[in-house]
């Protein structure tokens, strides 16, 4: 696995966590809330043996990012658009700060009406990460997606292990035909990271910040956690 260069918050970033203190509760709401969200997403979807993703993937996976609710529409053109949140798996083991991300896209083809999706991507290794961590990212074409395989029962690809930095899985509630996300946009949400942690960190920052940012996050963030030490091998 190709190492990831770590990025550390400087002493003035970390100092300013502590000084300033946790943000407000109610600055925190709307992000807390879409940690929770993201948290249940991806505990029923691994609930669901037939339709779980399998150990094999996730026990190498370098990052998870969960899209809970993403809305998707329209009448021959289509778009879609979602908020989520995105931990890599430190060199520890243990899973690092969640960091705030939108989702956006365009596609083409056979497809009316709407839904609302819940997406989970999986970055199989550094390379992906190291790409999604840039300020904007598209799927497809900085770094390849492909669909991943279902079941805790499915067969490893040999394909989409070797050629494959992302894999995507979803969820639909709806009516919905033709969508790709190849070509999708993910952005950092600083603005979300501010509100959450206090400052506008960086996708980057957040993920290599350790345990700097502990001490300004709610209990969502301790679900949030909590849920991947148990789901991911």
């Amino acid at each position: 696995m190709i190492a990831r260069t770590v990025v550390r918050l400087t002493p003035l970033l970390t100092w300013t966590v502590f000084l300033a203190g946790p943000p407000p509760l109610a600055a925190q709401s709307a992000e807390s809330a879409r940690l929770v969200e993201a948290a249940v997403v991806f505990e029923e979807i691994m609930d669901a043996p037939d339709r779980a993703i399998p150990g094999w993937v996730l026990e190498g996976a370098a990052a998870v990012a969960v899209f809970p609710s993403t809305l998707k529409g329209g009448f021959i053109f289509g778009a879609h658009r979602g908020k989520g949140v995105l931990s890599a798996r430190q060199p520890d083991g243990n899973w690092s700060a969640p960091a705030f991300l939108t989702l956006t896209g365009a596609s083409f083809g056979a497809q009316i009406g709407g839904q609302a999706i819940d997406l989970v991507l999986v970055i199989m290794n550094e390379r992906g990460l190291d790409q999604l961590l840039g300020n904007q990212f598209k799927l497809g074409v900085d770094a390849s997606v492909a669909a991943g395989p279902l079941g805790r029962d499915a067969e490893a690809s040999t394909d989409l292990q070797m050629r494959a930095q992302i894999l995507s899985y979803s969820r639909t509630r709806g009516l919905f035909a033709g969508v790709t996300l190849k070509g999708s946009s993910i952005r950092q949400d600083r603005d979300a990271n501010e509100r959450f942690y206090g400052a506008a960190y960086d996708t980057r920052e957040v993920i290599d910040a350790d345990a700097v940012l502990t001490a300004a996050v709610p209990d969502a963030f301790a679900r949030w956690q909590t849920t991947l030490r148990q789901v991911v091998p």
